[in-house]
């Protein structure tokens, strides 16, 4: 018991719990420091040193050394009380509505609720003061018991009353007992700490707690059982609840003894992050200095290079300016310039004077120009040498710390299982951005005990990747996070990806024979074909009118199946007129090339809305072909399929963005999807006495393109395979 001193010290004194009120927060605090606590927020409570039955509840048998606790000031107290707090003569009950104190636990920092009542609400924690009782004789405690109803300095407790539960001073107890009254009849005994009731009363209704209440998640008496506020709450007798607690507290505490070693090994290893985090914080205080001071020192050098160009402008112009002085001297009265030219005017010899005239002459007409069209050779103003450092300031004013980037967001429109699964993912706008990203995925069994590990690629460049070597027919999940100088940042929202149900057979559409060229055009990478009827459908819209003469026209693939399961997928036009999509006998394929194309197909039943080839067969054997038909939008389901059963009377389904085909060869079955949701729409038998090839059937104006495999994306992509586990 000597290691738990921490768990038994009231969070606001510091000491010891004495008389310990039990917070719907689950901490505990004393009742004298709850009360002063709500009394230095506002709040008016009664004497916190005594309990109802005390002698501190009478207001006139008060200690004069309790006149030395702080009292709210008299224009406070009036104004809490016209806030509607308490009562006061002359106020009318239920006049104002009542008031909930909030007290705020020193714990945990939050603010609880404790209703109108306060800390009468509150249960007092016995069992926390019989394990403070415990401990102290533990430890040998011989503190002095002090007096419970004397305002620090408290004096030493010198008696005690069982009746009052309180332990006294001299002078309090004559106070509290005075002559002539029943109280001067009490028996003194030695002063003590274990002045307890015998159980746990109720605070409202000083009643025994009789029950546990589950919602409330509160002790409470008969009284309050059939009050209204516990009206339907799960109530069970408290015996029932100290049986399930004790259970879980002692399995709990079970658990933690016998991890013993573990929680050892996890101290060590918080001691060791503790001794990293004091050298990498240190570290980075160094690179921050270090920053810091290399940008000083730039701006120093860059201040000594622009006061350097000031004082080469400076200098320059002020040469230029004392020459410009000497010059104007010069043409001064008295001046040399001036004297030479009439001394030079005085000379009589003509050929001498034109010889020093002609110099002197070119002198005195630049300074007459120099004199009419005076200018400053340079100007005093410097206001081209201004800096404009509002953007450097805001660069500085937003310097700070690198962030790491917030979670990616998937493309769930990019984002889809074919052969492989691409993933493509975008960070939020304002997002830090980041230098490289985390992929990770795993497999989804619920049939498995345990979550299988993540498998995961780091340092994938750009904002998509290609996941292969996956299973067929299986849930996959993955996530994304990037990563910058700053560290991780958090992962994206998992996505659930769902593999083909077979492997995905890549195949083109034959050009080289069967398909009527005048109607149907295939591109050039052979993956679409578009139904272009024109003039020859509408020559047969008289024959439409009047009979089931249908033009039809029909594409396939240019592979065969002949064993295992297959699958592939495609995208229909939501506008085409009437398109079938499904498989054939490649024998009975060939059969229909020959066949007139304006002329009833034995394949198409009107009845069923598919072609399932039953009317060339016996009733037996399985049909040579299985299409099922799209048209403006929709799809036609027969009376088998599970949605029809579900729902009678309707036939057809909205077109998915792709729509999935699968073939097993050896069951002769085929299964037709919603690709993107891996929804099955309608299956049924085909005949696979001999090669099958995929089919495609156009009705008037259509088109429909092949799922491109994702292996031959030609964005930029990262493939990953070879990952490393993850615990």
């Amino acid at each position: 018991m000597k290691n738990m001193e921490r768990e038994l010290v009231c969070p606001v004194c510091k000491e010891m719990y004495k008389q310990p009120l039990a917070l719907p927060c689950m901490h505990n605090v004393c009742h004298v420091c709850a009360s002063e606590v709500l009394l230095q927020h506002g709040y008016l409570c009664c004497d916190p040193t005594s309990e109802p039955s005390s002698p501190a509840a009478t207001p006139a048998t008060r200690s004069p050394r309790l006149g030395r606790r702080g009292v709210p000031k008299p224009d406070r107290l009036d104004r809490l009380l016209k806030s509607g707090f308490g009562t006061y003569p002359g106020r009318k009950r239920g006049t104002v509505h009542p008031q909930t104190i909030s007290f705020p636990c020193p714990a945990c920092q939050r603010d609880i609720d404790l209703g109108e009542r306060g800390l009468g609400s509150l249960f007092r924690n016995l069992t926390l003061e019989r394990v403070v009782e415990r401990y102290r004789q533990t430890i040998n405690i011989s503190a002095a018991i002090m007096c419970q109803f004397c305002k620090p300095p408290q004096l030493e407790a010198t008696k005690g009353c069982t009746e009052c539960k309180s332990s006294f001073c001299n002078e309090c107890f004559k106070l509290y007992h005075p002559w002539g009254t029943q109280k001067a009849q009490h028996e003194p005994t030695p002063p003590t700490l274990t002045f307890r009731p015998k159980g746990l009363m109720c605070p409202e209704h000083k009643e025994e707690v009789t029950h546990y209440c589950k919602t409330c998640q509160r002790l409470v008496c008969q009284l309050c059982r059939v009050r209204r506020t516990h009206t339907s709450h799960k109530i069970t007798p408290v015996l029932s609840a100290y049986q399930a607690l004790r259970e879980k507290l002692t399995k709990s505490l079970a658990y933690i003894l016998s991890s013993q070693d573990t929680v050892q090994t996890q101290i060590a290893e918080l001691e060791e992050t503790v001794k990293h985090t004091e050298v990498n914080g240190s570290q980075a205080k160094e690179e921050v200095s270090q920053l810091i001071q290399g940008l000083c020192s730039m701006l120093e050098e860059k201040r000594a290079s622009l006061l350097q160009a000031i004082e080469e402008c400076q200098q320059e112009r002020l040469a230029s300016l004392h020459y410009q002085i000497q010059e104007h001297q010069a043409m001064l009265e008295n001046s040399g310039m001036v004297g030479y030219a009439q001394e030079v005017l005085k000379e009589t010899d003509h050929p001498c004077f034109v010889q020093a005239a002609k110099q002197l002459h070119n002198r005195i007409l630049r300074a007459t120009d120099s004199l009419q069209s005076f200018r400053p050779a340079a100007t005093a103003s410097f206001s081209h040498f201004q800096l404009d450092v509002s953007r450097e300031l805001k660069l500085l004013t937003d310097l700070a710390f690198i962030k790491v980037p917030e979670a990616p967001v998937i493309d769930t429109q990019r984002t889809y299982a074919y052969d492989q699964i691409f993933l493509c993912w975008r960070l939020p706008q304002h997002s830090p951005p980041a230098w490289h990203y985390t992929v990770e995925y795993r497999k989804t069994d619920a049939k498995a005990k345990g979550l299988k590990l993540w498998q995961r690629r780091e340092e994938v460049r750009g904002t998509s990747a290609l996941v292969e070597y996956l299973d067929t027919d299986s849930v996959y999940v993955l996530r994304v996070k990037g990563c910058n100088k700053a560290g991780f940042g958090e992962y994206s929202e998992d996505i659930y990806l769902h593999t083909p149900p077979a492997p995905v057979l890549n195949f083109f559409l034959d050009n080289r024979w069967g398909f009527n060229r005048d109607r149907l055009a295939i591109s050039k990478d052979q993956r679409a074909v578009r139904s272009v009827p024109g003039i020859p459908m509408l020559f047969a819209a008289e024959r439409l009118m009047t009979s089931c003469h249908l033009s039809i026209d029909l594409v396939i693939g240019d592979v065969a199946i002949t064993q295992g399961k297959s699958y592939w997928a495609c995208c229909v036009d939501p506008s085409s007129y009437l398109v079938k999509v499904g498989v054939g006998l490649e024998s009975k394929l060939q059969e229909w090339f020959q066949v007139p194309q304006d002329v009833v197909s034995p394949r198409y039943d009107p009845d069923s809305g598919h072609d399932s080839g039953a009317e060339d067969t016996t009733v037996d054997a399985p049909p040579p072909y299985a299409f099922l038909t799209i048209g403006m939008g929709k799809i036609l389901l027969s009376h088998g399929s599970a949605f029809t059963s579900r729902d009678p009377n309707g036939c057809t389904v909205p077109l998915p963005p792709r729509i999935g085909i699968c073939l097993d060869y050896e069951q002769g079955k085929v299964s037709f999807y919603d690709a993107v949701s891996f929804r099955e729409l309608w299956e049924c038998g085909v005949d696979c006495s001999g090669p099958v090839c995929p089919a495609f059937c156009f009705i008037g104006g259509g088109a429909l393109h092949l799922q491109e495999l994702v292996a031959n994306k030609q964005e930029r992509k990262v493939t990953i395979g070879g990952f490393a586990k993850l615990d």
